[in-house]
């Protein structure tokens, strides 16, 4: 039977995995293609998500109908949690859950583990949530996945200033979160090479083996992605070297957010690479994308842009078979391998030259575009050796070609899908282990979410009820309608009880004989098999309206 340990409740809100709903950027394309993975993958006998609400829940179905595969389905609640069970750990879409930790605090901090994920690391909401991570009821049996080594270095930097300042306020820290190493993956079928994409985009353009497309698939932000500058004097100086034996072209296929990048992309081609032709493609049309990674040459992807952390677009890239350029930055430090491509050195400032980026951004002067942005003018990516990587690629078919099978085995034996949800599904069931050897009692006292009459009880003049205080009925349930209705209790949603529980206890009320003793609370409870809390709430509205009293 399959481990539920080895499973997670997947934290649901469209906003994480619908691209098509909520627009591209690269966490909704790396949660939408994480839910096809799980749906296709993962050893489980049924798919739980944890969402705020039934319409989450629904979207979440929907998906997994949409899938195909015949595997039950349920949802649990954040409001209660427990409904998960047997399945112990939350997978969250972000690094940042802080808000999760104290949602959870109020079952306790061994309630269940949460697992979260490194998308972008830049944003003050990701660096700040690292500290709240840590000054909030964080355990060792959650975790915090770092999709390179690179992320994690970050990551783990991150926390050690946290820390540093935590520790220097109140002593000694709790165990950190487990931050292993999982990269991102994707459906290596979804990238297949395509001959007919391919002929239709090269014969649209009138294409001969002599011209050498060189392409990306990004969003083409200069201020949030990559600056084209520097990778279009390398074309044009690769393209000097080639001479007229080969024809460079560059394809840059993605979607524009503003006319502002448009104009970056389009005056810069022209200024700086004037003897290679360029191409705007939608990014947003699968089969603009199908052609482009089918009929280009060489993939590039010369990110020079802190806001990138992984960059799935070169492993779509090597999935179709394609050799790759990239600079030599963040996660693709470990997906591209010499067999597969060429990185190309990057070089920053010292730190401390960095800090008028840090401050602005800090206290706001600098936005979080002009913040990337700057970083980026600060960064350099080695012009010279981007060139020749080019100009070797384009020369050399064979070696195009020998890179880009090993390209296709390499995204395929270690970035499908496949291979990496197991490896998630063994670290959920490891954070089940560390879970439940934890012996120390785990407090539920919640400071960012008291119950409201712990920290107003000073509030009334009368102490609160007790379970043993007995109550006799002194309306009518025709009465109790009369002022639910009139008072519109249910009008502004969520009313504190439904009118139909407040009518059950009215009547167990009434029902009492009247020689009979007054009923206490906890008879109540045991007679109508209810919780204890709900009584007395009930009870207390129904003294309110002067439908019941207490027995003097």
């Amino acid at each position: 039977m399959t481990n539920p340990d080895r499973n997670a409740a997947i934290w649901y809100k469209d906003d994480g995995y619908r691209p098509d709903k909520n627009g591209i950027n690269g966490r909704r394309v790396a949660g939408a293609s994480f839910l096809r993975g799980f749906f296709s993958h993962a050893d489980v006998t049924e798919f739980v998500s944890l969402t705020t609400g039934s319409q989450s829940a629904s979207s979440f179905a929907d998906l997994l109908k949409d899938h195909g595969r015949d595997i039950p389905a349920r949802e649990a609640f954040e409001e209660t949690p427990h409904q998960m069970t047997p399945v112990g750990t939350v997978y969250f879409p972000a690094p940042n859950y802080a808000e999760l930790l104290w949602k959870r605090q109020a079952f306790g901090m061994d309630a269940y583990s949460i697992c979260g994920i490194t998308h972008t690391t830049a944003t003050q909401a990701v660096m700040r949530g690292m500290h709240d991570l840590r000054a909030g009821p964080q355990a060792e049996w959650d975790a915090v996945i770092c999709t390179s080594k690179s992320v994690h270095a970050a990551t783990v930097r991150n926390i050690e200033l946290a820390d540093e300042a935590l520790k220097a306020r109140f002593g000694n820290l709790p165990p950190r979160p487990q931050m292993p190493i999982i990269p991102l993956g994707i459906n290596c079928d979804d990238f297949a090479h395509d001959p007919v994409a391919a002929n239709t985009l090269r014969t649209r353009l009138g294409w001969t083996e002599d011209d050498i497309a060189v392409v990306t698939l990004s969003r083409l932000l200069p201020y949030g992605k990559f600056d084209p500058g520097p990778l279009f004097i390398s074309l044009q100086r690769a393209q000097a070297a080639l001479g007229t034996t080969k024809r460079l072209h560059f394809i840059a296929c993605g979607i524009f957010s503003d006319d502002y990048s448009r104009n970056v992309f389009s005056e810069c081609a022209a200024l700086l690479m004037p003897d290679v032709s360029y191409l705007h493609m939608d990014g947003g049309d699968a089969t603009a994308r199908a052609e482009v990674l089918s009929g280009g040459d060489i993939f590039t992807f010369p990110i020079d842009n802190v806001q990138e952390t992984f960059g799935l677009a070169p492993i779509e890239a090597m999935a179709a078979g394609l050799p790759v350029v990239v600079s030599d930055w963040d996660g693709m430090r470990d997906t591209v391998t010499p067999d597969v491509g060429f990185r190309i050195p990057t070089r920053t400032v010292q730190p401390n030259a960095s800090r008028p980026e840090g401050h602005g951004y800090l206290v706001g002067s600098l936005s979080y575009p002009q913040y990337s942005a700057r970083l980026s003018s600060l960064t350099s990516i080695d012009v010279g050796q981007m060139a020749d990587a080019f100009a070797e690629l384009a020369r050399n078919t064979d070696l195009r070609q020998r890179m880009g099978r090993a390209a296709q085995t390499r995204a395929r034996q270690v970035y499908d899908w496949s291979n990496i949800i197991p490896v998630m599904q063994d670290l959920w069931g490891e954070l089940a282990q560390i879970r439940r050897a934890n012996t120390t009692a785990q407090s539920r006292a919640n400071p960012v979410g008291p119950l409201p009459f712990d920290l107003f009880a000073s509030y009334a003049s009368d102490a609160p009820m007790i379970q043993s205080e007995t109550f006799v009925a002194t309306g009518t349930v025709q009465h109790l309608r009369e002022i639910y209705k009139t008072r519109r209790i249910g009008t502004i949603g969520n009313p504190f009880e439904q009118q139909e529980t407040l009518e059950r206890i009215l009547l167990a009320l009434i029902d009492t004989p009247s020689d009979a003793p007054a009923k206490a609370l906890a008879t109540l409870s045991r007679e109508l098999n209810w919780n204890p809390l709900t009584i007395e709430r009930s009870v207390m509205f129904l003294v309110k309206y002067g439908l019941a009293e207490p027995k003097k």
